[in-house]
């Protein structure tokens, strides 16, 4: 698949984060704020990693992972203590070191969102979950993204990859689907009266009825092939070993004495 050549994303984040702060994109960053809030708490851990466009918009309050922090690909003004600065095509943290990832739209505005795949499988803990959140191109959103005349602005101008695509990407870097959700199902209108009418699309595409809304998130595991969990130390240390009788060296002691 041949993507669309993006500017580095520290030029694209003035417009996104301009456009999440409009009334549209509020409503966007919402419904996947509530999603995200479903499935964090069940993913457990010591360290919890966030891909984003805009260091701004965190999305892990509810995690329950003591370690959290967000890759922000430039310094800027008012970046938290938890603030990493870094290209989201190379994270300086060793490999297998992360129980969670979470990649908000980190593919859909990235200049090769393989490498970015890559990277945080590649930082994930066998076992570690990743959480995928992009724009959905079988959607409303999808359609107005290849009819727009203006795909240069944002958010037009991202990849909008497909679920059947993200899942071939997957099982190359060894992660497992295990779930798939899909939301806000009304039409990318800037006007709230016009989002209104379609108030009706709403009861037939529920979370978990339809894969059909705005955005995907895809929750993926790091399954590694042949992994052999190992023991923890109380474990292996519960039977107690006896010293054995040396029976050949008693023998001989015996011999010399007749």
């Amino acid at each position: 698949m041949k993507f669309r050549p993006q500017p580095p994303l520290h030029k694209l984040i003035p417009a996104l984060r301009t456009w999440f702060q409009t009334e549209l994109g509020q409503e966007l960053l919402e419904a996947e704020r509530a999603q995200i809030e479903r499935l964090l708490p069940t993913l457990f851990g010591y360290h919890l990693l966030q891909l984003g466009i805009d260091s701004q918009i965190c999305l892990f309050d509810s995690s329950p992972v003591s370690h959290k922090f967000i890759v922000a690909p430039a310094l800027e003004l008012g970046l938290g203590q938890n603030s990493i600065i870094a290209a989201n095509e190379e994270l300086p943290i060793e490999q297998n070191s992360l129980d969670v990832v979470l990649l908000h739209h980190a593919l859909d505005f990235a200049q090769s969102p393989h490498q970015v795949l890559r990277e945080a499988a590649r930082v994930l803990r066998p076992g570690g979950h990743l959480l995928i959140l992009g724009f959905n191109p079988l959607s409303l959103w999808g359609l107005y993204h290849r009819l727009c005349r203006r795909r240069s602005d944002v958010p037009w101008c991202g990849h909008f990859i497909s679920h059947w695509r993200l899942g071939d990407w997957l099982s190359l870097v060894e992660l497992t689907e295990v779930k798939l959700v899909s939301d806000y199902f009304l039409p990318p209108f800037a006007g709230r009266k016009w989002r209104q009418r379609f108030r009706g699309l709403e009861r037939f595409g529920k979370p978990g009825r339809s894969n059909h809304g705005a955005f995907v998130l895809m929750v993926a595991r790091k399954d590694v092939v042949g992994m052999t969990p190992i023991q923890p130390e109380w474990r292996r240390r519960k039977l107690i070993s006896l010293p054995l009788p040396e029976a050949t060296a008693r023998g001989k002691h015996c011999r010399e004495k007749r």
